[in-house]
C-alpha cells in the first residue's frame, strides 16, 4: 500500500529536479530578447515620448519578423530530444544543422522584404507623424541583425534538445550585457539617438550567433555529423515547422492587432503599451522556461518509448506553471510603481500603464498553464493541433480587440481582451492534454 505513493513521490521529485535543472538556465536564455527590448525601451524612453512610441511600433514589427520563425527553436528541440531519447546523437545534431542552414536562408529573405517596405509597415501600424520617422529608422537598422537572431533560435533548439540549457544561459547573459553597454554608448555617447540603440542590438545579436555556431559546430565534429547544407534535410525541417509557423503567425497577429489598436488610441497609449508589453513578454518567457524543460523532457521520454513518464511530467509541469504564475502576478502588483519609473518620467504614460499592469498581474496563473501546455505539446510534436487551436483563439480575440476604441476604457480594456485571449488558449490546450492524443512514442512522430 505504501509502495505506490512512495514511487509517485520519488517520480515527482525526479521530475522536479529535471525541471529545475533545465528551466532555471533556460530562463536566462529565454528572457534575452525581451530584456534587449526592455533595455532599448529604458534608454530610448528618456529621449522622449515620440521616440518611445516609435520604438514600440518598430520593435513589434521586428519581433514579428523574427518570432514567426520561432519554430526553428521549438521544432528542433522536439526533434533532437526524440533522437536523444532513442540514442541517436549523430542524427540529432544533423537535424540541428539543417535547421541552422534554414535559419540563414530565411534571415536573408526577411532582410530583403523589410528594408524596402519599412515605411509602409510602420504606416500600416498607424504610427503618428511624430513617431513614424523614429520607428522607420529603428526597423531598418535592426533588420540587419535578423539572420543572426534566427541562427540563435535554431542553435538554441539544438542545445535544448541535447538537454543543455546552460550554454544558452551564458550566451544570453553576455549578449544582454553587451547590448546594454553598446546601446548606452551609441545612443548618448556617440549621439546616434534611436539608431544607436538599433545598432547596439544588431552587434550584440551577431556576437551571440557566432558563439552558438562555434558550440554547435564543435558538437557536430565530435559526433561525426555533417556540416554541409543538405537540400532534403533543409526542406524536411521547413515542412516540419509549417504547423508551428501557422501557430506563431496567429499569435503574432494577435500581438500586432493589440499594438495597432494601442497606436490608434494615441502616443501616450502606445508608449504605455510598449512598457506593458515588454513586461508581459518578460513574464511570458519566464513561464516558458518551464515549457522549454517540458519540450526537452517530453521529447526525450517519447523517443525512449516512455509514455507514462511523459504524462507524469506533463502533470507536474502544469502544477509548476500555476505556482510560478501566481508568484509572478503578486510580484507585478507589488512592483508596479517602481517598474514604470524605470521606463518613463511622463505622468500621463504612467497613469495609462498602471491599471493595465494590474490586468497583466491577475492573468499570470492562467498564463502559467498556457505556456506549460504549449511547451508539452510542442515537445510531443503536436504542431497541427497547436496551429488549429491558435487560429480559434485569433478568431475570438480579433473582433473584441478591434472594438476597444468603441467600447472605451482605453489601454486597460485592450489588456482585458488580452487576458480573454489567454483564457481561450488555456481551454483549447487543456482539452488536448486531457485527451492523451499527443502521446505518440518513437524516434520520430
Amino acid at each position: 500500500m505504501t509502495q505506490a505513493p512512495a514511487r509517485r513521490t520519488a517520480t515527482r521529485r525526479r521530475h522536479d529536479r529535471e525541471i529545475v535543472a533545465l528551466a532555471v538556465p533556460a530562463f536566462g536564455a529565454l528572457v534575452a530578447e525581451p530584456l534587449f527590448v526592455m533595455a532599448d525601451s529604458a534608454i530610448v524612453g528618456h529621449l522622449g515620448t515620440a521616440q518611445l512610441a516609435g520604438l514600440g511600433v518598430a520593435s513589434a514589427l521586428l519581433m514579428t519578423a523574427v518570432s514567426v520563425f520561432v519554430f526553428l527553436a521549438y521544432a528542433t528541440t522536439a526533434a533532437v530530444a526524440r533522437r536523444v531519447g532513442a540514442g541517436d546523437l549523430q542524427a540529432a545534431i544533423r537535424q540541428g544543422m539543417d535547421g541552422i542552414w534554414l535559419a540563414l536562408l530565411l534571415g536573408v529573405a526577411v532582410i530583403a522584404v523589410v528594408l524596402p517596405t519599412a515605411p509602409a509597415l510602420v504606416d500600416l501600424f498607424g504610427a503618428s507623424q511624430t513617431a513614424a520617422p523614429y520607428a522607420t529608422t529603428y526597423l531598418r537598422v535592426s533588420s540587419l541583425g535578423i539572420p543572426a537572431m534566427l541562427v540563435v533560435l535554431a542553435a538554441t533548439g539544438v542545445l535544448r534538445g541535447l538537454q543543455d540549457t546552460r550554454t544558452p544561459l551564458y550566451v544570453a547573459v553576455a549578449g544582454f550585457v553587451a547590448n546594454a553597454v553598446l546601446n548606452a554608448g551609441l545612443v548618448y555617447g556617440a549621439g546616434l539617438g534611436i539608431a544607436g540603440s538599433a545598432w547596439g542590438t544588431v552587434i550584440a545579436q551577431c556576437g551571440m550567433a557566432a558563439v552558438y555556431l562555434a558550440v554547435v559546430v564543435r558538437g557536430a565534429r565530435r559526433h561525426n555529423a555533417s556540416l554541409r547544407p543538405d537540400a532534403a534535410g533543409i526542406r524536411a525541417s521547413a515542412q516540419a515547422g509549417v504547423p508551428l509557423l501557422v501557430r506563431t503567425l496567429s499569435l503574432r497577429a494577435i500581438l500586432m492587432i493589440a499594438t495597432a489598436v494601442a497606436a490608434r488610441l494615441g502616443d501616450a497609449d502606445i508608449a504605455a503599451h510598449q512598457i506593458v508589453l515588454s513586461l508581459w513578454s518578460l513574464l511570458a518567457f519566464a513561464l516558458d522556461a518551464i515549457a522549454i524543460a517540458g519540450q526537452a523532457i517530453i521529447g526525450r521520454c517519447l523517443g525512449a518509448e516512455d509514455a507514462e513518464g511523459a504524462r507524469e511530467a506533463c502533470r507536474r509541469m502544469v502544477q509548476w506553471g500555476m505556482a510560478v504564475g501566481f508568484c509572478l502576478g503578486l510580484l507585478v502588483i507589488l512592483s508596479r510603481p517602481l517598474f514604470l519609473s524605470l521606463f518613463t518620467s511622463d505622468v500621463v504614460v504612467k497613469d495609462t500603464a498602471l491599471p493595465a499592469l494590474l490586468v497583466v498581474a491577475l492573468s499570470q496563473p492562467v498564463c502559467g498553464i498556457v505556456f506549460v501546455l504549449d511547451g508539452v505539446l510542442m515537445g510531443a510534436g503536436d504542431g497541427p493541433y497547436l496551429a488549429g487551436a491558435m487560429l480559434v483563439t485569433l478568431a475570438v480575440f480579433a473582433p473584441v480587440a478591434l472594438l476597444v476604441p468603441t467600447l472605451g476604457g482605453g489601454l486597460t480594456t485592450l489588456w482585458a481582451a488580452m487576458a480573454l485571449m489567454m483564457t481561450v488558449r488555456m481551454l483549447t490546450l487543456w482539452l488536448r492534454s486531457r485527451s492523451g492524443r499527443w502521446v505518440v512514442t518513437g524516434a520520430t512522430r
